[in-house]
């Protein structure tokens, strides 16, 4: 008998209360991807896979993007990646509530530090995008170990590829298509809104409403690894 697919559940369903937390936490990836390319160069420090290609563009020698940023970016993010696996693996993998709360907090400090930086000189664009970076790599990491379906924080084109493939137009029962569409909803309001303030009040205070809404997200983690 096969008992892996019933853990697996199990597993996800525990998981499901995080999804306020990962919501609010989407939103700000939204916030800091505006950030990075409206305010630092045209890079992301949240979507690696724009970063992947941006870093091709700027290797080819078009005009407005950074090798150098990219490449910061990409290191910063694979650093934060890797430092949330080793963390996963010390933890176990019975600790999601404590794991996600642990390493939004980290992100809250770093993104709290990128602000404070951001605010006391124009001139430490690298160092924004280490510290951004950094912070989402962490995140990143983490929340693919948690597993919680349809829910990435940081990317969304499987997200939407599920909401067209497994629509009923296209023959699917159309499974979670609330949570896939709030991923997408909370994205673009958390861009929408840095968008705003980048192109007004420079990247100090996207950066302090995106230190705000991690600190959403950490008090919005249950306080127990018990599912409901």
């Amino acid at each position: 008998m096969n008992l892996s697919h019933p853990s697996a559940a199990s597993g996800s369903a525990g998981r499901e209360p995080l999804l306020p937390a990962l919501m609010t936490a989407t939103a700000v990836s939204g916030v800091i991807d505006a950030i990075s390319y409206l305010g630092l160069g045209h890079v992301f420090t949240a979507n690696m896979t724009g970063n992947v290609v941006i870093l091709g563009f700027a290797a080819a020698g078009a005009p407005g993007f950074s090798v150098l940023g990219s490449l910061v970016s990409l290191a910063a993010f694979l650093l934060g990646a890797g430092v949330a696996g080793r963390l996963a693996t010390i933890m176990g993998s019975g600790t999601p509530h404590r794991q996600l709360r642990w390493v939004l907090g980290v992100e809250l400090v770093l993104l709290a530090a990128a602000t404070a930086v951001a605010f006391a000189t124009s001139h430490a664009i690298v160092a924004l995008i280490a510290l951004t970076a950094l912070a989402m790599g962490l995140r990143n990491g983490t929340v693919r170990k948690l597993a919680v379906p349809d829910v990435t924080t940081t990317v969304l084109t499987l997200t939407l590829t599920g909401l067209a493939s497994d629509s009923k137009p296209a023959g699917g029962s159309n499974p979670r298509a609330g949570r896939r569409v709030a991923s997408v909803l909370a994205m673009l309001a958390g861009a929408f809104g840095g968008a705003l303030l980048v192109r007004h009040v420079g990247v100090g205070w996207p950066l302090l409403a995106a230190t705000v809404g991690t600190a959403v997200a950490v008090l919005a983690v249950p306080r127990s690894d018990t599912a409901s």
